[in-house]
Formats: C-alpha cells, sequence, structure tokens
C-alpha cells in the first residue's frame, strides 16, 4: 500500500480537527443545557416548596379561622340560650303581672267616682252630726235610700268621722 498524499492527510487531519471542535462546542452546548437544566429544576423544586409552604399555611390559617369561627358560635349559642331563659324569665314575671295590671287599671276607672266619694264624706263631715231634739238620747228613726222601711232596728243617728 502506498502512502496517501500529503494533501488527502492534511484534508483528513482538517476535518478530524472540525469533528473535534464540533464535538467539544457540542459537549459545551450539552454542559451549559445541564446547567440550565439543572438550574430551573432547582428554582422549580424552590418554586413548590414554596407553594407547598404556602398551601401549609393556607391551611393552618384556615384551620385557626374554622377554630375562631367555632368559638364564636358557641359564645353565640349560649348568648343565644341565655337571651332566651332572660325571655322566658320576664314571660314569667309579666304572666305574674299582668292580673296586678288589670286591678290597677280597675282601680283608675273607679277613681273619678270614688274622689266623688270621699269628697262627699269629706263634706259630711265638716257638716257635723245631726240635730236633736233631746240632747243625748235618740234621733229619729232613719230609713233606707229606697223609702221602704223594714223589720231592721233602728239605728242611732250617724256620726261622721275620718273614715280614710
Amino acid at each position: 500500500m502506498s502512502a496517501p498524499p500529503a494533501l488527502q492527510i492534511r484534508e483528513a487531519n482538517a476535518h478530524l480537527a472540525a469533528v473535534h471542535r464540533r464535538a467539544a462546542e457540542l459537549e459545551a452546548r450539552l454542559d451549559a443545557a445541564e446547567r440550565t437544566v439543572r438550574a430551573q429544576a432547582e428554582c422549580l423544586a424552590r418554586h413548590d416548596q414554596q407553594l407547598r409552604a404556602a398551601l401549609d399555611e393556607l391551611g393552618l390559617a384556615k384551620d385557626r379561622e374554622i377554630a375562631i369561627l367555632r368559638e364564636q358560635l358557641l359564645t353565640s349559642e349560649a348568648a343565644v340560650h341565655s337571651l332566651q331563659a332572660a325571655v322566658r324569665q320576664r314571660d314569667d314575671l309579666i304572666g305574674q303581672l299582668q292580673p296586678r295590671a288589670q286591678l290597677l287599671r280597675d282601680l283608675c276607672c273607679h277613681r273619678l267616682p270614688l274622689a266623688g266619694l270621699l269628697a262627699t264624706l269629706a263634706e259630711a263631715e265638716r257638716l257635723g252630726p245631726l240635730p236633736t231634739s233631746d240632747p243625748g238620747g235618740p234621733g229619729p228613726p232613719l230609713a233606707n235610700s229606697t223609702g221602704e222601711e223594714g223589720d231592721r232596728d233602728h239605728l242611732p243617728s250617724a256620726v261622721f268621722g275620718t273614715t280614710v
């Protein structure tokens, strides 16, 4: 076999050098791509970790808020029961006071006639006892206001005094 011509050797060497440069360039690009992928993976992992932490924090905040709302609900229910008991007590008191209120209304309705009666009694007291012909003896017989005379004993003359 004969030796290849120098031109072919140079071309082959140039081709090998170009392939070697291209391989080195591709390896550099591969390394850069791997670094980029690793950086992105680390970034995604940190972001995923941040999202998980945020999600955990949201879950805890939700649980705290639920606990607070449950406590408020229990407090509100206790207040409602207390108010209902107070309403029942007041209803019972109203039930007890209603007959007395009716009695007071009835008294108020009779107030004017009673005031007239008291005024009349005061006037009668001011006038004093009836004059009699025998001082110390019984006075004339009294009859009732209907004009009927009954079998009743005759009453002595009335002396009006303070009756109230």
